[in-house]
């Protein structure tokens, strides 16, 4: 895994060198600490940062092609790699280096922005082709790995991060308050929108164009069900199971590719032990390692089924013990590299996990994201087995029609109702201007990709936009992985296995009685029964009561009435309440059914701290 990052002048202008882009490049040294690259030329600047993980020897970037009229810079990994370079090679390609990201600037020869149409790999990339005087980026189906780009005067400004955008002198730095409420509506931000002004996210299976003083985007990737009904296949139920472990064996097989130690994260769920399972099925040179991280508090440890899974298998398995004095500890330096505030505290548990992984000599972890939005692993798709809830409110009808196209889709909660918890939570100016900035006032993802689904399949659409892409890989995946300079890769993300995944029926998916019953078959036999049958246990940690019961001062300055007041975003009389109300012995925000609303104000004040952000003045 790397850092790009870069510029280029929209209406062709040479690009005086004045330490910009070393500046922007260096803000990702965590993401690329072996080496770093450069090129200026032709109005457009590129920078990037290596992880050696493909190539050890000889695989800096940029890398140029024969006549060097192409020029790339790649973050991320293509696994499929050797079928395209040999191919490539018998075309006449002459390649300089042994990394598998290489194959990018050939493809790029041969078929332009349909190579995209080639890939299996998680990667966001920049190729300058000086004859065109173009620049094309794109980022991976499922989004794997971040790419942020901003257009300010005549410029664009882009990177793997957005730390490295806003370094660019022309880049203002201001809060963008629709992203905060997606954040205080979703689990994270949505689609193209982030929690900066101007800055705007490259969203999974699209690519962009700068050419010719424009920026085009497009997509050429999306999750596509089948519409209800269609699904004639009448193949038996051995079929799709049986194909199911094949293409994750192969998927797992795939990501185990490196010149480097490979490991796994073991969380004591079906997924992650499944995953486990098949890393020692397919095979290393040596004693896989497995990572895990435990707790005091009961409630929410599962060290008991980490050791059993790690037992089972045989595992160097590496156990880090997590501490609430840790979130505090952590939590500044989670919310500069995850660049959002967020709901829950478990990165700071990542970032933890991630180090453990470091310090082992462990450069790629292997985990189990995906399965829950691909196999139906969460609560409410049994929910939806009971048919199509409708509101009885026109205003939640009217709501639902517009942000899903349908105005029976329930999914999560009702947000007319949550709008208006909302508003007590934000400043009065903030509130009395609500509908410039209310994220709801249009539809968040395409509408298209679900009507006329199945409703699980509905409801995996949804979640793998609004919980997968945007939360779950990227402020909670990738960010807390590269902290510590490690590459997370995600076998049930593979673009085989969730093209086959759309294919498999819902009755295969989720049963009255069970959540992700084809992947339950795929483990018999390799994961013990007592994993696979446990109930669904979501990966959390104490939330803002206990933040605020261990008495941190810096937790209180950033809560207190004078500065929630000054920053004028939130309300400091109902921010005051939740903290008597957080603050009562024993109390907690349920894990499912709340929101830790004072988290997210104090995680978006850390925000404007470390981002150097404005007052709402």
């Amino acid at each position: 895994m790397c850092g790009v990052t870069g510029y280029m002048s929209l209406q062709g202008a040479a690009i005086e060198d004045d330490g910009v882009l070393d500046r922007m490049t260096a803000t990702l040294l965590h993401r690329g600490p072996d080496s770093g690259g450069r090129l200026v030329r032709d109005g457009v600047a590129l920078g990037f940062r290596r992880l050696s993980i493909v190539g050890l020897e000889g695989g800096e970037q940029p890398i140029l092609n024969e006549d060097g009229s192409i020029a790339m810079v790649c973050n991320g990994e293509i696994f499929n790699h050797r079928e395209l370079r040999a191919e490539l090679e018998a075309k006449g390609h002459r390649f300089t280096t042994r990394t598998d990201v290489e194959v990018l600037v050939h493809l790029y020869e041969e078929h332009g922005t349909g190579l995209l149409e080639r890939l299996n790999g998680q990667f966001a990339f920049a190729i300058h082709d000086s004859r065109r005087r173009r620049l094309f980026l794109a980022r991976d189906q499922m989004g794997i790995l971040p790419l942020y780009y901003a257009q300010p005067a005549g410029q664009f400004v882009f990177g793997s991060e957005i730390k490295a955008v806003l370094e660019h002198p022309a880049v203002a730095r201001r809060p963008d308050l629709t992203g905060l409420d997606q954040v205080l509506t979703f689990p994270g931000t949505v689609g193209a929108r982030t929690l900066f002004q101007g800055v705007s996210s490259l969203e999974n299976g699209h690519y962009l164009l700068v050419e010719d003083g424009e920026v085009r985007r497009a997509k050429y990737w999306d999750l596509d069900y089948p519409l209800d009904g269609e699904e004639t296949d009448r193949r038996p139920d051995a079929y799709y199971i049986d194909t199911l472990r094949e293409l994750l064996e192969q998927s797992v097989r795939r990501r185990l590719q490196a010149d480097v130690p490979v490991g796994y994260y073991l969380s004591g769920g079906l997924d992650s032990s499944l995953i486990g399972a098949l890393v020692h099925r397919v095979g290393t040179d040596t004693t896989p390692r497995s990572f895990s991280i435990s707790f005091a508090d009961r409630g929410i440890d599962e060290s008991r089924f980490q050791r059993l899974m790690a037992r089972h298998l045989g595992s160097d398995h590496h156990e880090t013990a997590f501490r609430p004095a840790d979130i505090a500890g952590d939590l500044r330096r989670m919310v500069w590299h995850a660049e959002c505030p967020v709901k829950e505290t478990y990165n700071t548990c990542s970032m933890a996990l991630s180090a453990s992984v470091r310090e082992s000599g462990t450069r790629v972890v292997l985990t189990g994201e995906g399965a829950d939005e691909l196999f139906a692993g969460y609560l409410g798709y049994r929910f939806d087995l009971g048919g199509r809830r409708a509101a009885g409110d026109p205003f939640e009808d009217d709501l639902r029609r517009r942000i899903w196209g349908d105005p029976h889709l329930f999914y999560e909660r009702d947000y007319h109702a949550w709008r208006e918890s909302k508003l007590d939570l934000y400043a009065p100016d903030v509130r009395d201007s609500f509908s410039d900035i209310d994220c709801l006032a249009q539809p968040v993802v395409d509408p298209e990709m679900l009507r006329g689904r199945h409703p699980v399949h509905q409801r995996s659409y949804l979640d793998f936009k609004l919980r997968l892409t945007d939360h779950l890989l990227s402020d909670h995946g990738d960010r807390m992985a590269l902290a510590h300079s490690v590459e997370a890769r995600y076998p049930f993300l593979d673009p085989d296995l969730v093209r086959f995944a759309t294919t498999v029926p819902p009755r295969l998916k989720v049963t009255a009685q069970t959540e992700k019953y084809a992947l339950k078959e795929v483990a018999r036999g390799l994961v013990p029964d007592e994993i696979i049958h446990r109930e669904k246990f979501g990966f959390r940690a104490q939330g803002s009561p206990a933040l605020l019961r261990e008495g941190v001062d810096w937790v209180e300055d950033l809560l207190s009435y004078d500065l929630i007041k000054r920053q004028g975003y939130f309300d400091p009389d109902v921010v005051e309440h939740l903290k008597k109300q957080y603050r009562q012995p024993g109390y907690e925000v349920h894990p499912h059914l709340g929101d830790d609303l004072l988290l997210t104000v104090l995680t978006f004040g850390v925000l404007l701290d470390t981002f150097s952000l404005p007052d709402n003045a």
